[in-house]
């Protein structure tokens, strides 16, 4: 998809930002949505993609990514 202008691809972007996170100011996520557009693997998809893109860490498994600070995964004995 070619990218759309700034203007059109920022505000549906901090409102499925605001969606996530209905308690953070949507100015603030506007600012967040203005520079995920300057990511240029970002702004060259839908708002949608690249929304769900972006939270993919959020959104995941915390089983699949570990359980311990430093991102290492811990055996079963090793869990607390």
């Amino acid at each position: 998809m070619d990218s759309m202008p700034a203007e059109l691809w920022i505000d549906p972007v901090a409102h499925r930002l605001h969606r996530q996170w209905r308690t953070v100011d949507p100015e603030q996520l506007e600012d967040v949505a203005a520079g995920l557009w300057r990511d240029p693997r970002l702004h060259v998809m839908t708002p949608a993609e690249a929304v769900t893109y972006w939270l993919r860490p959020v959104a995941s498994d915390p089983q699949q990514h570990g359980n311990s600070t430093n991102g290492a995964r811990l055996s079963d004995g090793e869990r607390h």
